[in-house]
Parts: structure tokens; C-alpha cells; sequence
């Protein structure tokens, strides 16, 4: 791109260079010249148009012109020159097209000069809404309860899935609980990707249809590949796999369709997991409790996607299916590294350093809203593109940083909870951050829409770590250093926040 990010400011005085335009050439009016017999005379010599109008009326009016007032109010909210050759490139002028109508080189040097004809006119920030200032900061908290909660459940059910000795060295029943848990992320993640661009589109009715087709093949996806992977004796684990998938699939539905509150009534039976950590429970009660929340979780979704019966919900083509894979393969990778971040250390640690990574997804959400809406505020109120990239790095260290504090109080204040758990050493610490820092990192790019590269430096780290688990934090290491790399190059740009 020429001109990358550099700006040149325009200078006062200067005038652009003249843009071609026609003028008809005339011979100087004399009106007091002597006739000459060379000159024959018309009947219409003494009076024409051209001899009634202004002298001015012969000029064409600048094209530049009557573009630069076409969009002057983007023009003027313009960080960079860039952001108008976008514009201008959008719009379906090409390189021909420019040099023909307003005598410049391309869409660059067009922009250029409009940018500096403009005068800056950034709009001021919005108000604050009004309400209590931290009711973001609350929901997103919310969120975080309501993915950590179910983590109960397995307490609830480890007496039932106790057996004999699991593969790779893992516990009884392990494999089949992983591989129907990672198979409903993937599917689930695309899902909801999918539902939100509805959403997004405003038709709740069709995203509620998206749901409705798509989260009952999810389950049964989940249940299907736990069944599959299932060793003789760990038949109780798969029944349980069967239920976490069609948990997922309902969790999923309220989650999209903005039902928190509802999903935490439905999570209330799990609560009694907390006196199973000092005392054993009957297991009639156990398996009474995992039914009565499972039965609630899977009702509420139910009732919450009635809009989505209606025929007409899903009647446009809305959009292409493909589009969600790639977030369903970040689901897939960050899965595989919060589960990784668990392998390695003591069951509990490792419990410990899963549980932080989950409750810490509350804050990571709200920390990414406080990044979007500041650099939307630094995008009104900034003049330049230097001072817009140092203010966007310097918001994203801050919330960056927030969110790894958050993730070390959570993880040592899991420590303190959990009984008989180890104190974390630093090497673990430190690896947790690192999982924590491409995880938050990869969310990052993927709300702005970048997703595919987040996807593909989780999946290889993730891969690198199942291959060789003694790389763990190398390969969490250099997930975080591509990822950091790949959200500067990107983020600091205007471009990249225009909405």
C-alpha cells in the first residue's frame, strides 16, 4: 500500500494541483471593434447566448470537487488517507476510472488529496449509557459463573465413573469425557458463530431456527464420537458424555439467545457437588441432582427457541455455512490448550489451572468490550494515525495485563478453596499465563474477524503440545508471541475498528 500508514498533514496555503477539465476555446470579445468585410454577418451575430452569460459559465465544474462534498462526512472522521482509498476502492472506482474523471494516479493519491481538502471534523464521544457503571463488568461475570458452575458435575459424578485404569495414562473414562467434550466445542462454537450473524442481522426468529437444527446434531456428534472412542468398562463415562453433549447443546442456546440467568437457575442442583468434597453422597442423590440439571438446562432451551418453529424464520438464505468453520476450529484449538494447561501436574492442579482458565472467561469477555470501546473513542477524537496506534497498543498492554492479573487471583484463590490442593509452583504459573495470554489474545483476533490466523496458531500449538508433551509451555509460548505479533500489525490500523 503506498503511503502505509504514514500521514502527511496537509499544509496551510497549499493549493492541489490543477485537474483537467474541457473549456471551450473563444476568440477575446471586443464589443466596440470595427467591423471588417471579411466577417460575414448572421442574423443571430448580434445577439447569441454566450454573449449573456457570465464569464465564468464556461468552466466545468471540478469533479474533485463534487466528490470531496459527496462524502464529506467520512472524509472528515478520517484518521488516515486509507481509510478513504477503502472507501473509494468499495465503491467500484478503479485505477481508469480515476485517472480519466479526476485526473489522479489511483485510488491512493485520490485519496491523498481528498483527505487533505477535508477539514477533520471527528464526532465527539457518545455519553455513557445510562445505569449503574459496572453492569457490563456484572454480565460478563455472569458468563464466567455460568461456565465454570458445570464443572460441579464432575465432581458429582467421579464415584459413578470410577473404573479401571484409563489409556495414555489418564484415568478411567477420560478419553471418551474428552473426546465428546472437544467434538462439542468445535460444533457448538461454529453454531453459535452462525446464530449470532443472524443476530446481527436482526432476525432473532432465524437465529433461533439456526439453533433449533443445528444443536440437536451436536449433541448427537458428541455422544456419537464418546460411544466410539469408549474402552470396555467405561460404558458409564460414555452415558455421561452423552449427557454433557446435550447439555452443551442446550447451554449453547440460552447462551446466544442471551439467557444467563436462566442457565444459572437451571445450574442451582449442582451446587450440591460443595459437600461432596469433604463427604461421600449416595448415589441415587448424585445422579439425582446431574438428571434435575441436565431436565432443566434442556426445558429452558426448549422454550427459548419456540420462534424458531415459525416457517418464515429461516426464509432468506442467510449467510454461508462455511464462513463458521474457521471458528469452530479455534474452538477446537483453544479447547485443546485449556486441557493441556491441565495435563501435566497433579488431577487437582491440573483441576485447579482448568477451572481459573474457565471462570477467567467472565473478565476476558468484558476486557475485550473495554478494548473495542476505547479504541472506538480514540477513532472520534485522534487526529492521526501515529497517535491512533500508540493509543491502541497502549489500551491493548492495559487490558492485556488485566486479564493475567485476573487469572493468577483466580487461580491461586482455586488453590485456597480446593481442598488438599498444591500450592502452584512458578514454572506452572507461568505456563498458565501463557495459555491465558494466546487464549485472550486469539478471542481478540477473533472478534475483529481475524479469526482464521488465531485458529491456525492454536490448532499447531495445541498439535505441537499433544505430540510432544514436555514442549507444553514452549509451544503455548510461541502461540502467545505469534499471536501478540499478529493483533499489533492488525489492531493498530483504523481500518481495522471501523464498524
Amino acid at each position: 500500500m503506498s503511503g502505509s500508514l504514514w500521514l502527511k498533514p496537509p499544509r496551510e496555503g497549499a493549493t492541489l494541483p490543477a485537474i483537467p477539465r474541457p473549456r471551450r476555446e473563444e476568440a477575446p470579445k471586443t464589443p466596440h471593434a470595427p467591423k471588417t468585410p471579411d466577417t460575414p454577418k448572421t442574423p443571430h451575430a448580434e445577439k447569441t447566448p454566450h454573449a449573456e452569460s457570465a464569464p465564468d459559465a464556461d468552466l466545468a465544474p471540478d469533479p474533485l470537487d463534487e466528490l470531496a462534498e459527496r462524502i464529506d462526512g467520512f472524509v472528515a472522521a478520517a484518521v488516515h488517507p486509507d481509510e478513504v482509498a477503502a472507501l473509494l476502492e468499495s465503491d467500484g472506482m478503479t485505477d481508469d476510472h480515476i485517472r480519466l474523471t479526476y485526473g489522479r494516479a489511483d485510488s491512493f493519491a485520490l485519496a491523498e488529496d481528498l483527505y487533505a481538502r477535508v477539514e477533520r471534523r471527528h464526532p465527539a464521544p457518545q455519553a455513557p449509557p445510562a445505569g449503574p457503571r459496572f453492569d457490563g463488568l456484572a454480565h460478563c461475570l455472569l458468563r464466567g459463573f455460568v461456565f465454570a458452575l458445570p464443572g460441579l458435575a464432575y465432581v458429582l459424578a467421579a464415584p459413578l465413573l470410577a473404573g479401571e485404569q484409563g489409556r495414555f495414562g489418564l484415568p478411567g473414562g477420560t478419553v471418551p469425557l474428552l473426546a465428546g467434550a472437544v467434538t462439542g466445542w468445535v460444533w457448538n462454537q461454529a453454531l453459535s458463530h452462525r446464530a449470532y450473524t443472524w443476530l446481527g442481522l436482526g432476525d432473532r426468529p432465524a437465529a433461533a431456527r439456526a439453533l433449533l437444527t443445528g444443536a440437536l446434531p451436536g449433541a448427537l456428534a458428541g455422544t456419537g464420537v464418546a460411544l466410539a472412542v469408549a474402552a470396555p468398562g467405561e460404558t458409564p463415562a460414555a452415558v455421561f458424555a452423552a449427557g454433557q453433549a446435550l447439555y452443551l447443546a442446550a447451554a449453547t442456546v440460552l447462551l446466544v439467545l442471551g439467557r444467563e440467568r436462566a442457565l444459572l437457575g437451571a445450574l442451582v442442583p449442582l451446587a450440591g457437588a460443595v459437600p461432596a468434597f469433604r463427604w461421600d453422597l449416595p448415589d441415587p442423590l448424585r445422579i439425582g441432582l446431574l438428571l434435575a440439571s441436565l431436565t432443566a438446562a434442556v426445558a429452558l432451551a426448549a422454550l427459548v427457541l419456540r420462534p424458531g418453529l415459525r416457517r418464515a424464520a429461516a426464509g432468506r438464505g442467510g449467510p454461508p455455512r462455511a464462513a463458521s468453520l474457521p471458528y469452530g476450529l479455534f474452538g477446537l484449538g483453544s479447547g485443546l490448550l485449556v486441557l493441556h494447561a491441565g495435563v501435566g501436574a497433579t488431577p487437582v492442579g491440573g483441576a485447579g489451572a482448568v477451572v481459573a482458565l474457565t471462570l477467567s472467561m467472565g473478565p476476558a469477555e468484558w476486557l475485550l468490550h473495554r478494548f473495542r470501546g476505547e479504541s472506538l473513542t480514540r477513532l472520534r477524537t485522534l487526529t492521526t494515525a501515529r497517535a491512533f496506534r500508540r493509543a491502541v497498543t497502549g489500551t491493548l498492554v492495559l487490558c492485556l495485563g488485566g486479564y493475567l492479573t485476573v487469572l493468577v487471583s483466580l487461580a491461586l484463590a482455586v488453590t485456597l478453596a480446593w481442598p488438599g490442593a498444591p500450592w502452584p509452583t512458578l514454572p506452572r504459573l507461568l505456563a498458565l499465563l501463557l495459555v491465558g495470554t494466546a487464549l485472550w489474545l486469539g478471542l481478540l483476533l477473533q472478534a475483529f474477524g481475524a479469526v482464521l490466523g488465531a485458529a491456525t496458531v492454536c490448532l499447531l500449538a495445541a498439535a505441537a503440545q499433544t505430540a510432544l508433551p514436555a514442549a507444553g509451555p514452549a509451544a503455548a509460548g510461541g502461540a502467545a508471541a505469534v499471536l501478540a505479533v499478529l493483533t499489533c500489525v492488525l489492531l493498530v490500523r483504523p481500518t481495522a475498528h471501523r464498524v
